[in-house]
């Protein structure tokens, strides 16, 4: 009989797709609200405004609809890293902008988002990922496969 231990190193693989469906979910659900309701997209540039943002209204859709989009995109392991780094702008300046003078307990969930993010921009998306699933068909012996089949032709 195997230990859990031993069971959780042979499915080590399976902790990062949870994790990035964790992060990426969690960014989708955070600022769908924003994407498709113009009255809360309107609030969040109010909000901007008050916090000092220039442009609010532009900077709320470009940091709703990022969020939004690299959610889906760190969610399915696809651009994982690109879409992982946009994420660390995005919470470095929330939390410079918004969050420096706040209590630790009210900056745990952008610091998660930004710490999760930069986790993703290091180690990329996993096994089980768009991203991996892209490596798999571009690999070296694809990739011979295909200049001898081109020369062939």
């Amino acid at each position: 009989m195997s230990s859990p231990a031993a069971w959780l190193e042979r499915h080590g693989s399976l902790g990062v797709p949870l994790f990035r469906l964790f992060l990426g979910l969690t960014l989708v659900y955070g600022t769908q609200d924003n994407v498709f309701s113009r009255e809360h997209m309107l609030e969040f540039s109010d909000f901007l405004a008050q916090n000092g943002f220039p442009a609010p209204v532009f900077n709320a859709h470009l940091s709703a609809w990022a969020q939004f989009v690299c959610g889906l995109l760190i969610a399915a392991g696809a651009a994982t890293r690109p879409a992982a780094a946009v994420m660390v702008i995005n919470f470095v300046v929330a939390l410079w902008m918004v969050h420096r003078n706040l209590p630790f307990s009210a900056n745990i969930a952008p610091l998660a988002m930004l710490f999760g993010s930069l986790m993703l921009v290091f180690h990329g998306a996993g096994a089980y990922s768009v991203d991996a699933a892209r490596r798999r068909r571009t690999s070296p012996a694809v990739q011979s496969a295909l200049a001898v089949k081109q020369s062939l032709s």
